[in-house]
């Protein structure tokens, strides 16, 4: 793909800025403009080598986008866009980073409207920390992400934003939004919820304990280390798809439970080698 004229990130975190490292890097595109909300945000990205410019209000900094990528958490992707709509060229394409996508995907292809396109994507890179500060180049390198149109959705946007994702090294899988929100209900909110919980229910008991923890309790509850209110947003947008995969987990424990009561250790065995099976086939993380 050509390299683009100007690529704005609105609101960059650990997503966007990563995003902009890589674009700078891989001469994605000519210009990278940034527009962060907080005033302080916005001084010290203005010293950052991977950016051209840092504007004031970000309908000043897609006034000139051929793409928009909007990384704000997923509650305010879509007041961002309403806001900026009107600033947008004809034919811009706006693509996000966030990790729900139906209403998001709805309500952004109702705002733009013909005059531009929305088309959803989530780059399955994140991590507990968060901020700009901990932006990386290679985040996206060997990692899903997921491309979500819709039925009208214009095939050259939808293009333009597989090859934007292919092009910072990401592996893209096209899907829908309502499907993509089932698969990361599973793979991705569901083991938040439980490594989050669990560390919840350890708190309640004698706190000495933590300090005699291995790398087991370590490794399970790396994630409740994230930040709990952008999680609140994520999971109150994928709520019902959520509590569908609790229910089922709920079950698969219970069950679990059901064996170890009664002492039927050659089932408790065989669910925890399905567990292994499963864990087993694994990719290799990105080197």
């Amino acid at each position: 793909m050509s390299a683009l004229s100007q690529l704005t990130i609105l609101a960059p975190g650990l997503l966007g800025g990563s995003v902009a490292r890589a674009a700078r890097e891989r001469g994605i595109a000519k210009r990278i403009v940034l527009w962060a909300r907080r005033p302080e945000s916005r001084l010290k990205l203005r010293e950052q080598p991977w950016c051209d410019a840092v504007l004031d209000t970000p309908e000043d900094a897609v006034a000139e986008a051929s793409l928009v990528v909007l990384a704000a958490p997923v509650d305010r992707i879509v007041p961002l866009l309403q806001q900026v709509s009107p600033a947008l060229r004809a034919g811009a394409i706006v693509t996000d980073v966030g990790s729900v996508k139906g209403e998001i995907v709805r309500l952004g292809h109702a705002t733009l409207g013909k005059r531009a396109h929305f088309v959803g994507a989530h780059p399955m890179a994140g991590s507990e920390k968060t901020g700009w500060e901990h932006a990386s180049g290679s985040l996206f390198v060997s990692r899903t992400c997921f491309v979500t149109p819709t039925p009208d959705s214009e095939p050259h946007a939808v293009d333009k934003v597989v090859h934007f994702w292919r092009d910072l090294g990401a592996e893209v899988v096209t899907i829908g939004a309502d499907q993509h929100d089932e698969i990361v209900a599973h793979i991705s909110h569901l083991p938040q919820v439980l490594a989050s919980t669990l560390c919840s229910f350890l708190g309640k008991k004698n706190p000495a304990w933590r300090n005699h923890a291995g790398g087991g309790l370590r490794d399970t509850t790396r994630i409740a280390g994230s930040d709990p209110q952008l999680w609140r947003s994520i999971i109150e947008y994928n709520r019902d798809e959520i509590l569908r995969a609790l229910r089922q987990y709920q079950e698969e424990l219970h069950a679990f439970q059901i064996a170890l009561a009664n002492r039927d250790y050659l089932e408790v065995v065989a669910r925890l080698e399905r567990g292994r099976a499963y864990r087993d086939q694994f990719r290799p993380p990105p080197a």
